[in-house]
């Protein structure tokens, strides 16, 4: 019983020692440029205003959001929805008219 309390603080230390208390960083791609962010998900507001930085919400616009990356499936963004980041995702986000 004593080893397995020892273990479990050994694990404690080395997810502290991990994240050493900082933001985690990744470098991902939107829309073919290359980007850094910080944290351990992303939402598709966040993936949005990393592709079209300018624009502002606009009741006739909406955004189709998709990412491939190492170490995670495919997959489609939407509004209120997030993604854990992993390094080298790449996410392709395209403006569309409401119709």
């Amino acid at each position: 019983m004593f080893q397995i309390f020892l273990r479990i603080i050994d694990m404690q230390t080395e997810v502290k020692d991990k994240h050493d208390g900082k933001p985690s960083t990744y470098h991902i791609i939107v829309n073919g440029r290359p980007r850094e962010v910080t944290g351990e998900h992303i939402t598709y507001q966040q993936v949005v205003a990393l592709a079209f930085p300018h624009d502002t919400a606009h009741d006739q616009v909406l955004y189709s959001v998709h990412y491939t990356g190492p170490h995670m499936a495919d997959g489609t963004l939407a509004e209120g929805q997030s993604v854990k980041l992993h390094n080298g995702v790449k996410f392709d986000v395209t403006k569309t008219n409401r119709s």
